[in-house]
């Protein structure tokens, strides 16, 4: 029995690693940051300020009623918004303002790197 439960598991976690992650091209910013590991929530904003939860259009109203439903159910996965260049500013601080009053804790903006200050 006990090496059946590691042969399912050994499965499963070779199908994870066999996925191909497909993600929008965003222009991000330019910023010093550090890289998130694990499982995570990715909240896209694309140049035209329209929105999307791991690669599915939704409203911003509709995205924060999702991480709602996901802190009830006790899932507190971090939440990474991928903000395109062209976005606007405002689309990104309202959409951050509402996720912390759903109570969501671990919140950060999606960087591309250190921006070299000599250049």
């Amino acid at each position: 029995m006990d090496v059946m439960f590691l042969v399912l598991v050994f499965f499963i976690y070779s199908i994870f690693d066999m996925t191909v992650h497909k993600g929008l091209r965003v222009d991000l910013p330019n910023a010093s940051g550090r890289i998130e590991q694990g499982e995570k929530i990715i909240i896209t904003i694309l140049p035209d300020d329209s929105m999307q939860f791991n690669g599915m259009p939704l409203a911003k109203d509709e995205i924060v009623e999702r991480v709602r439903e996901l802190r009830r159910l006790k899932m507190e996965l971090p939440i990474l918004i991928s903000g395109d260049r062209k976005s606007s500013l405002g689309v990104g601080i309202e959409l951050l303002s509402d996720l912390k009053a759903v109570g969501a804790g671990k919140i950060a903006f999606q960087v591309k790197g250190e921006k070299d200050p000599l250049r």
